[in-house]
């Protein structure tokens, strides 16, 4: 019985610094002034808000309820024990492996209890120096991620899309919802090169090309970053391109100038000024809860402007088509010598290996 008394309270322990790494007291606090709020009698006066409310309720709910019943879990098994009643130690013994079991598969959430990990993510995709394949090559990254979030159970909504002049895209900014998909897409943030024999020339030569990725927190309350609106410089113009009747006829395009750090954001397409407006501010508080990720401020007036230069030559993980095959990520050292399965969306590999290797650090 002291055996199994000394398993259960490392147990325990170990579950205790898990919950308060994934800030479980913080979340509950988070959550209970949530029902608060929709406790009020006019509560469903703002369908939308009230809705956002829900969510987030459900959010939290699913993120704290599973580690309240382990840890409430081992503290029944612990007093249970406490009694030293004999015929009870096989079964304790047993409910001790189940207790351990479950542990070690809610532990994997250590990978994802970073400040935003269980936002939404916004993925936006730039092509790089090498013209059109360049830009096919940023087309192949798209399909690429769209298959993954299709596969994962994420849902994907294209927000901009600039087509390449013969093939591929200029750019590409997607929304991808769901729990945690920034927290399993944060490794693919950074530069992205190709090695190919190129469609796209007739000497069919190999050719390199390279394409940013940009993985976003999805920052739809305006609480969760703090933005003075006379540090924005908000511009409407026609917007261009492909759509419908509205588009070049009406000032419904939208170009957003956080004058701090000068990042600008774009959107312009069939909807209405005011949604364009909406996506924009919360792509501007997304880049810049980033820029807050990576460069360790605690507030926005600290921030300063990313130096997009310097990306470009911090490419992350290498495509190799042609002379051999391999796809091989530079920070792990995780590598595929099946670069066609990897294309395909198959990318979860290199997900973990990003995710086992920061956890260990």
């Amino acid at each position: 019985m002291e055996e199994l008394k000394k398993k259960l309270v490392a147990l325990q322990s170990a579950a205790d610094t898990a919950a308060q790494q994934l800030r479980i007291d913080q979340l509950q606090r988070e959550l209970a002034e949530l029902k608060t709020a929709s406790e009020s009698s006019d509560f469903w006066s703002d369908n939308l808000t009230a809705q956002e409310n829900m969510k987030k309720q459900g959010k939290l709910q699913a993120r704290i309820e599973p580690w309240q019943a382990l840890l409430s879990d081992i503290n029944d098994a612990l007093e249970m024990l406490g009694l030293n009643d004999s015929s009870m130690e096989s079964e304790l013994a047993k409910q001790t492996e189940e207790l351990s079991t479950r542990f070690g598969a809610m532990k994997d959430e250590l990978k994802l209890s970073g400040p935003y990990d269980s936002h939404s993510a916004i993925l936006g995709i730039y092509a790089g120096a090498g013209g059109t394949d360049a830009q096919d090559w940023a087309g192949i990254l798209l399909r690429m991620y769209l298959r993954w979030a299709a596969d994962a159970g994420f849902k994907a909504n294209v927000i901009e899309e600039s087509a390449g002049e013969e093939a591929g895209l200029k750019s590409a900014v997607v929304e991808i919802d769901g729990n945690f998909a920034f927290g399993r897409l944060k490794s693919e943030h950074g530069v992205h090169r190709l090695v190919r024999l190129s469609p796209f020339n007739t000497a069919h030569t190999r050719e390199t090309s390279f394409a940013k990725v940009e993985i976003l927190p999805e920052i739809d309350s305006p609480d969760e970053i703090d933005i003075d609106e006379k540090d924005l410089k908000i511009d409407v113009y026609r917007s261009g391109g492909h759509g419908g009747q509205s588009v070049n006829t009406t000032d419904s395009a939208v170009r957003i100038t956080h004058l701090p750090t000068n990042i600008v954001v774009a959107i312009q397409n069939e909807r209405s000024q005011l949604q364009n407006r909406e996506t924009a501010m919360t792509i501007l508080r997304s880049r810049l809860a980033q820029l807050q990720l990576e460069q360790h401020q605690e507030k926005v007036a600290g921030l300063k402007g990313p130096n997009q230069s310097a990306e470009w030559g911090n490419q992350i993980r290498s495509y190799v088509l042609h002379p051999y095959k391999q796809v091989k990520d530079l920070r792990t050292g995780h590598e595929s010598k099946d670069p066609d399965k990897v294309l395909d969306g198959n990318i979860n590999d290199f997900i973990e290996a990003y995710l086992e290797q920061n956890l260990e650090a």
